[in-house]
């Protein structure tokens, strides 16, 4: 038997074992994967091309005609990395695309060959040929590959004018012209980019980028022609797989009659939100991992490694965004993933199984929080707005009631201590804020744990303002309250001590307002949108007080207490409760508290409810107290009133 008898026999066998058993021989598994992916990239681009140089049965651009057959014969040249029988097959197919392109066939035909020849490869090899991300890729990664890398050439706006541009022939493509890439898709972009432009210096950066560099740079460039983006995004375009795949003709057809290219930019860089895609992404991970641990404990070493490689393969859809944010973390998953594949194999009993799961439990929560943990910002506007109109009210209370006691007392002249002690307590809370944004700012290495005590303390701190709201709530106990402040005050008679409650009654707010706010923007999550909604809370919040003011100072309004000190009290008590759950995890992130996953528990983020043993016990413990403080607000109280009174 001849050598190439030998190999074409061994050629069926080999390609068997290199899609089906991947473990084994992972190198030529991989060069196979990469020549299909090749010969996918360079047929689908030699119909673009062809595209663009015939119409009607005749030639309107050599030159694309001319790359058409380029990226066929770079296809063809690929098939000597893919096995037998697919090599063959696709040859064939390969031949049939260039006779059509001899004879001047409709674009749409060649383009239908095109994609049932990259369609058959795929089924034939068991691959997916185009490799696409599930979610956008970074434009602002883009613009950074792009400048190292495109803008010597295609120009630093992507005109075509870059420094080199013009000593090559043929030019660099003009990126920024509305109407040249109308039939190119960003997947397109992404094949150009991998495989290079035959019969022109674009060289491939297959192995010089990344995969998710490269798909950076492929939108980056695919946006250069587009306005700013502007108006909806259908639900239909909303997934960038979807998208990636269109042509800007195609998507533009999709929006429908009259839609503009400013909605066109609009579907191309839309993202889903971050924190419901990656919940997504994580809850699948666990339901994974989940079959895996059930297949091992059952003996089926091969199916929980595969269930194992499955759940692997979904956190990759969010492994970049966390590399970028915690690589330590990352690193430790993908150890632990490695560990979880080899050992159920092995010789792992159940106790170092389990031992497994709970590390990767662990290490899979702090991920999710790092990257999908934020509150809504319609939660962060209204919880800053509640903040400062309460701690406002409560101030211009306090302050108008000590004012209207020194009037009915005949103490109406010292009326300027009153205004002394306000604007010290104003400065003071000004400082108080800049110190503690100081110190979390000096101190990165232990920001997790300096955040979680400011939570923790803004939840003592809520939890008893509340409690002390509600306490309140009764006109004839509130007037008791300020009448034994202002009392004590006029007796010592000294300017010093007047001035002193209202500084004391003003900073206690301001003291709060500032710990909250602070407690407020670290629960938000990562990254600097916080900062706006928190800004628009605190801006509509102030336009509400000034109202209120106005309205008491100048018209004499009175404000219903009792509902107005229920209803904060209650909003107070809530966010004491999110603090609480979110303190103990930036704790837990700080290594500060250990995290015991709790795999029945539900993840709430929103309202700070985590699955771990010890953020539920910690809210465990506030819902007790509230319960306790209720009874003896309500029952203990007026029982021992009763009895006073007899």
């Amino acid at each position: 038997m001849s050598n190439n008898h030998l190999r074409m026999i061994l050629k069926p066998v080999a390609a068997g074992l290199l899609v089906g058993i991947l473990a084994a021989t992972p190198a030529p598994a991989q060069d196979v994967a990469a020549a299909a992916r090749r010969v996918a990239a360079t047929v689908q681009l030699a119909a673009e091309e062809y595209r663009l140089g015939v119409s009607g049965g005749r030639v309107i651009a050599r030159a694309e005609v001319n790359e058409a057959g380029l990226f066929l014969s770079e296809a063809r040249r690929n098939l000597d990395r893919i096995p037998e029988p697919a090599s063959t097959r696709a040859r064939a197919a390969i031949d049939r695309l260039d006779s059509l392109v001899a004879h001047l066939a409709e674009p749409d035909s060649v383009a239908r060959h095109a994609a049932d020849l990259v369609a058959a490869l795929g089924d034939e090899l068991h691959l997916v040929l185009d490799e696409i991300p599930q979610s956008v890729p970074s434009l602002a990664r883009g613009r950074e590959v792009y400048q190292a890398t495109c803008a010597s050439c295609h120009g630093p706006s992507g005109r075509g004018d870059g420094p080199q541009a013009a000593a090559l022939t043929p030019r660099p493509a003009n990126l920024a012209e509305p109407d040249s890439q109308r039939g190119s898709s960003p997947l397109d972009f992404y094949r150009r980019i991998t495989v290079g432009t035959a019969g022109t210096a674009m060289p491939p950066y297959e192995h010089a980028l990344s995969a998710e560099d490269r798909w950076a740079v492929a939108l980056y460039a695919s946006v250069l022609r587009l306005p700013r983006p502007g108006g909806d995004v259908p639900a239909a375009l909303r997934s960038f797989p979807t998208s990636a795949r269109m042509s800007d003709s195609a998507v533009l057809a999709a929006l429908g009659p009259g839609a503009d290219r400013a909605r066109l930019a609009a579907v191309r860089t839309f993202e889903p939100e971050a924190g419901h895609f990656a919940a997504a992404v994580f809850s699948e991970v666990r339901r994974q991992l989940d079959s895996a641990y059930d297949l091992a404990r059952a003996g089926r070493a091969q199916e929980a490694r595969t269930t194992a490689m499955d759940a692997y393969v979904t956190f990759e859809q969010i492994e970049r965004k966390l590399r970028v944010k915690d690589p330590a973390l990352t690193a430790e998953i993908e150890a632990a993933f490695t560990l979880l594949r080899t050992r159920p194999g092995g010789s792992a009993t159940p106790e170092e199984l389990s031992g497994i799961r709970q590390r990767l439990a662990r290490a899979l929560e702090r991920a999710e929080r790092t990257i999908a943990d934020r509150l809504p910002a319609s939660s962060i506007f209204a919880q800053s707005f509640v903040i400062l109109v309460r701690e406002g009210l409560e101030a211009i209370l306090v302050i108008g009631a000590l004012m209207a006691f020194l009037v009915k007392s005949g103490n109406e002249h010292r009326r300027r201590d009153i205004h002394l002690g306000v604007g010290a307590a104003v400065v003071m809370s000004l400082l108080t804020a800049a110190g503690l944004e100081t110190v979390l700012v000096l101190s990165p290495s232990h920001q997790e744990g300096l955040e979680g005590g400011v939570m923790l303390v803004a939840t003592a701190t809520l939890f008893y303002v509340s409690y002390w709201l509600v306490s309140k709530m009764e006109v004839s106990v509130w007037k008791r309250f300020v009448r034994g402040k202002m009392e004590a005050a006029l007796t010592r008679g000294s300017a010093l001590a007047l001035a002193s409650v209202a500084f004391l009654a003003v900073y206690r707010e301001g003291f709060e307002t500032v710990l909250f706010f602070q407690a407020l923007a670290a629960s938000g999550g990562p990254g600097s949108g916080t900062w706006a909604p928190l800004g628009a809370g605190i801006g509509a919040g102030g336009a509400v007080l000034a109202v209120v003011y106005v309205a008491i100072n100048r018209f004499g309004v009175r404000l219903p207490l009792k509902p107005l000190f229920a209803v904060t009290g209650a909003l107070l008590y809530y966010m004491a409760f999110v603090f609480a759950g979110k303190g103990i995890a930036e704790l837990q992130e700080g290594g500060a508290v250990s995290l015991t996953p709790l795999e029945w528990a539900p993840r709430v983020p929103v309202m700070g409810v985590y699955p771990t043993a010890e953020s539920l016990a910690a809210q465990a413990v506030l819902v007790l107290l509230a319960l306790l403080a209720l009874i003896w607000i309500f029952v203990v109280e007026p029982k021992k009133q009763v009895a006073g009174s007899r």
